[in-house]
């Protein structure tokens, strides 16, 4: 396992497995690795004659510089959690301005309205920032197979888009949520907060539970008050929005139909933390 901090460095590394037509799997994160990212890695590792994980916090996915400021940053342990595997493991850590050879800005991209929904209205220029650093590393790594989680379904579908409008040979992998005991969601934020506010913020795991047991039962409109109302007044957990919708285009939905899949969507502050989680309703 070696740990490439250039772009360059990379791709001479990775030119022997291309040239003998090896299969390359990626796992894009942002580091503080946990058990989901390694969930994501052993997948790829069984996959691939070789993996690229790359740890980088992108810049230009934040829309507040506090958050990109406070986001976690635990190299030492994530090269630990990587360490088990036996396959070729490729960690790609490179800075701001090797990555984005100087010119540290998002491209635009028209996600057919997907960019638009839930995450976008709430994290302005966001999803841009997810399609152009992907964009950088799709080209560089060059891989057969790029593996997501579910926790992010909406970027995971955007990810799926961006390789058509870029046109790339790159099967997109989405990969089941994983959780903690309590059902809480694993996330690198979750890092950021307490004993207590973990203890608390399984409400939101317990709250997506009672609307999967109740949808065939209630209507959309009586689901949204029942979560508000799981929300209202909580002392820690303050709820930014709950959406249900379409999951092919993430359309917040007001009526139901036997033909469309649904998914609940959540997005909440908790100490200041912003936490997210999704969960298939039917």
């Amino acid at each position: 396992m070696k740990i490439h901090k250039s772009s360059s460095s990379l791709k001479e590394a990775l030119l022997p497995f291309i040239t003998n037509r090896k299969t390359i799997g990626f796992v894009p994160t942002m580091g503080a690795l946990h058990i989901g990212h390694v969930s994501l890695v052993e997948q790829a590792n069984i996959e691939n004659d070789c993996v690229v994980v790359s740890i980088f916090v992108n810049p230009t996915q934040f829309d507040n510089p506090n958050d990109l400021l406070k986001y976690p940053r635990t190299i030492e342990n994530d090269i630990d959690h990587l360490k088990r595997f036996s396959k070729n493991i490729f960690i790609f850590s490179p800075s701001a301005l090797d990555l984005y050879n100087h010119d540290i800005s998002s491209k635009s991209y028209n996600f057919s309205g997907i960019e638009s929904e839930m995450e976008g209205k709430h994290r302005i220029g966001h999803f841009d920032g997810v399609g152009t650093v992907l964009n950088l590393f799709f080209r560089i790594v060059k891989p057969n197979k790029a593996y997501l989680g579910e926790k992010d379904f909406q970027q995971l579908q955007i990810v799926k888009k961006l390789v058509e409008i870029e046109n790339l040979p790159i099967k997109i992998i989405g990969c089941p949520i994983i959780r903690e005991k309590t059902g809480l969601a694993m996330s690198s934020r979750n890092k950021r907060l307490n004993i207590e506010q973990l203890s608390e913020a399984i409400l939101i795991y317990k709250t997506l539970l009672k609307v999967k047991e109740n949808f065939k039962l209630l209507s959309i409109s009586k689901l949204n008050q029942l979560v508000e109302k799981e929300f209202k007044n909580h002392n820690y957990l303050t709820l930014e929005y709950f959406e249900i919708a379409d999951t092919e285009t993430l359309k917040t939905a007001i009526y139901k139909s036997k033909k469309k899949k649904y998914r609940a969507f959540i997005a909440c502050f908790i100490g200041g933390v912003r936490l997210i989680d999704n969960m298939a309703l039917n």
